[in-house]
């Protein structure tokens, strides 16, 4: 009893000199709240793709790449407060905003007209850029996805073969272009038969989804669904 009284008043003690902070507003957060505080939590601008078919990030792959469906969970727009999530989660090693943003999508997929889903396969980093940053955020995302809908995640089912540069400033004809070819896969019968959701942190013109999707497409009898935690307009 003494003891769980002296941790509490530490706790409060250390609250109070190192309080945490909302990821996007930057406000404190308290004890019942998950790395953004609860208006921003309120606030998320969510894009609700998941519950709707022909919606513009499923549009993107038109013609192009046999999707079944395809989502992304928030607005990623230039000036909002929100692109910190995903931010912390690349450039400040936040695996916790990635994490975070893995279990809203994982929650919002459960109950959506993607189910049911039979695995996961995040976009892989180049092994030079994974030794760099020290983790794929998008498998971080996938984590996230996969703990809420209770699926398998492979990582070894599909890996980046030729380093690629930023895709951030380049226009869509040189987004495609960057990464074609750039994937290849292996262990085919662990997706053989499947439906496979592919998972992204970021999709602005489906460039990537497209180039790793073909090559997913490929195996035996795959279905499609790509998702991304953020969707955003070039």
């Amino acid at each position: 009893m003494i003891n769980s009284v002296i941790s509490k008043y530490i706790g409060s003690l250390i609250a109070l000199i190192y309080p945490k902070l909302c990821l996007v507003c930057g406000s404190t957060i308290f004890g019942n709240e998950e790395l953004i505080c609860t208006y921003c939590r309120h606030s998320l601008p969510e894009t609700n793709f998941h519950k709707s078919t022909d919606n513009p990030v499923e549009q993107l792959f038109w013609g192009r790449l046999p999707v079944e469906h395809a989502t992304a969970l928030l607005y990623f727009d230039k000036g909002s407060n929100y692109r910190r999530l995903v931010h912390q989660l690349k450039y400040q090693g936040r695996k916790d905003s990635g994490y975070y943003l893995g279990r809203l999508l994982g929650s919002a997929l459960k109950e959506s007209i993607f189910s049911p889903i039979d695995c996961i396969i995040p976009i892989p980093l180049h092994p030079a850029k994974l030794r760099r940053r020290g983790f794929n955020q998008s498998q971080v995302i996938a984590e996230g996805i996969a703990e809420i809908l209770d699926i398998e995640l492979y990582n070894d089912v599909l890996h980046r073969k030729t380093f690629t540069h930023t895709q951030t400033r380049r226009k869509r004809y040189d987004r495609w272009k960057n990464v074609e070819g750039i994937f290849a896969c292996q262990y085919r019968e662990k997706i053989t038969n499947k439906h496979v959701l592919l998972v992204d942190d970021v999709i602005t013109t489906g460039a990537t989804m497209e180039a790793a999707g073909s090559v997913l497409c490929a195996f035996e009898n795959v279905r499609l669904s790509v998702a991304a935690a953020t969707y955003t307009h070039i």
